[in-house]
Formats: structure tokens, C-alpha cells, sequence
């Protein structure tokens, strides 16, 4: 958003309302309710004196947080209707036509997992998770501290992991898990996308300190394309399964370093979420030397995963 007395490129413009959308769509998971909440953020930017506007910095970042307030109040409202079905968008025209794709690619059971959060959850994940807000910000606008907002944000992990994995034994998880690592060694796209549910969702943290997706991937072709691409990004990238929260997960290396750590969850026969950790603050206890005095090595690079 322009400063007063200054002039901003038409698509900057654009760009960033597309931004505050998609910011406001995956809060409220209607497209309606979207478009609602930005105009009210931009009759509130529109409302400052000029003076105060010139004070501000970085107007994206400002519009952002009046938006995710907004969104917040609206989750707290009793009775919220979600407007799955994407009813009111007034126009139609580029804005609907882009939010009927954006409900297209988000997955139907995503979103109403993310109704059954609390607001400060799915505030908290939303914006920590699928658009990589720095803590600071987040904390702003759930108006918690870093460390409480952190801890929403696992919350709602646990809860959408509880939602769609089904009890799988340890035999059945490790045996899916193997194939998984074996079609990403391979590259083999095809028997990847396989191994995935229809629906599966990809989530990747790189907390703002490593270049990531910004948002979830959804659709197994999408998936399997997004973790192929990710892991053909350094030549000398290795794959190993190892004991990730208790189950078999991937570990992925460059080099002699942990760079990524993939936690799958799974029901029955396919896999229905990827966790993509890429954030470098959270592997940091993975690359930490072993412990001389251990004999027990702390990666393990067989097929099967130590147990914890």
C-alpha cells in the first residue's frame, strides 16, 4: 500500500491485495467473508490521517495485521457461517475467479479440520505455518506472547495430524514410510504419487530462514511433485528413514547436514500428510554431534528406524 504522496506500481497493488486475501481465506475458509475482511482493512488504512500513514513503514506488514485482527474477531463470533460454498462474492470477475481455484487446491477436509480449532489455534497455525509470518508478528496479532503462540501453533498440529491419521502398527507405518523414501531415492514421481492419498496435504516449515513454500501443497501429483523438486535441490542430497515423533519419518542430508526432517501420517494404505521441517532453528538438536560416549549411533541409515 502506498505512503501518502507516493506512487506504487499498479501490480505491487495487486500483489498485495491478493496477499491479504489469501491471508484472510485460509483464517475464515470463506471467500465471501475474505473479501469482507480486506475492504474493512483498507477503509482503515484509508482512514488514517496522512501523517500517520507516513509514519508507517511497512504498510504490507500493517495491513496484514489488521487483517488477521479482523479475522481473529470473526472466528470469535458465536454462530460463524464459513460460507464453504463461496457464496457473496460481489462482482465475480479475477477475485472470484482466482478464490473458486484457491477453494479448488485446498482440501475440502483441510478446512474443516481448521473449523474445528480455536481462533487463537488456527490464527496461530495460519499464519505460522502456511504463510511463514515472523513470531513477532504472529504474537501481535493473537495478542499472545511468542512462546504462547508457539505453543497454539503445535496445538493445532496435534489436532490436524489426530484428525486425519488412523491407528496404523508400527510395521504397516514403517513399511509405507520405506516405500516413500525408495520412490523419492529413485525419483520415481509416479510410484510416489501412489503411496499418497488423493487428498494428501504438504505442509513446509521454513520459518522464514530458508526459501520454502509458502503455503500447504495439496493433491498427490502436487505433493510428490513439490518433495521430488525439494530434494533435487542439492547434488550431493542423501535420504534416510530414522525415528521421527515415534514413527518412521525421512531424514534428508546435504552433504553431512540435517536439512529437512519429513514426519508422514497415515491411514490405512496411503499417506495422508507430509511435515516438512526445513526451519534451520528447529534442526538444530539433529545436528548436534553424537555423544562420544554413546554406542549407539544417533542416524540411522537402514530401512528401518531405530526405536525411541
Amino acid at each position: 500500500m502506498d505512503r501518502a504522496g507516493d506512487a506504487v506500481p499498479i501490480g505491487e497493488l495487486l500483489d498485495e491485495r491478493r496477499y491479504l486475501l489469501d491471508v484472510a481465506f485460509w483464517m475464515l475458509g470463506s471467500s465471501s467473508a475474505a473479501e469482507s475482511v480486506i475492504d474493512e482493512t483498507y477503509r482503515r488504512w484509508y482512514g488514517l490521517s496522512d501523517r500517520v500513514r507516513e509514519e508507517i513503514t511497512a504498510p504490507r506488514s500493517w495491513l496484514a495485521k489488521v487483517a488477521g485482527g479482523i479475522c481473529l474477531a470473526r472466528l470469535a463470533l458465536p454462530g460463524r457461517d464459513t460460507g464453504r460454498a463461496g457464496k457473496g462474492l460481489r462482482g465475480g470477475g479475477v477475485g472470484a475467479e482466482r478464490h473458486g481455484m484457491l477453494r479448488e487446491e485446498v482440501s475440502g477436509v483441510l478446512l474443516e479440520a481448521l473449523d474445528s480449532l480455536s481462533p487463537a489455534e488456527r490464527a496461530a497455525f495460519v499464519l505460522n505455518d502456511v504463510f511463514g509470518m515472523a513470531p513477532g508478528a504472529v504474537a501481535d496479532i493473537v495478542r499472545q506472547s511468542e512462546p504462547e503462540c508457539a505453543e497454539l501453533a503445535d496445538r493445532a498440529r496435534r489436532s490436524l495430524r489426530a484428525r486425519r491419521a488412523r491407528p496404523t502398527s508400527p510395521q504397516q507405518h514403517d513399511a509405507l514410510a520405506r516405500a516413500v523414501r525408495q520412490a523419492c531415492a529413485t525419483q520415481d514421481e509416479t510410484l510416489l504419487a501412489s503411496l499418497l492419498a488423493a487428498d494428501v496435504t504438504a505442509f513446509f516449515d521454513g520459518g522464514g530462514k530458508v526459501r520454502a513454500l509458502v503455503k500447504p501443497v495439496h493433491g498427490s501429483a502436487q505433493v510428490a511433485h513439490s518433495l521430488l523438486t525439494l530434494l533435487t535441490r542439492h547434488p550431493r542430497t542423501t535420504l534416510h528413514t530414522h525415528s521421527v515423533n515415534g514413527r518412521t519419518g525421512l531424514l534428508v542430508r546435504y552433504d553431512h547436514q540435517v536439512a529437512a526432517v519429513i514426519s508422514l501420517d497415515i491411514a490405512g494404505p496411503h499417506v495422508v500428510q507430509v511435515w516438512v521441517t526445513l526451519n534451520p532453528d528447529k534442526l538444530r538438536t539433529w545436528n548436534q554431534p553424537d555423544d562420544p560416549l554413546d554406542p549407539s549411533p544417533t542416524h540411522h541409515n537402514s530401512g528401518r528406524a531405530p526405536r525411541e
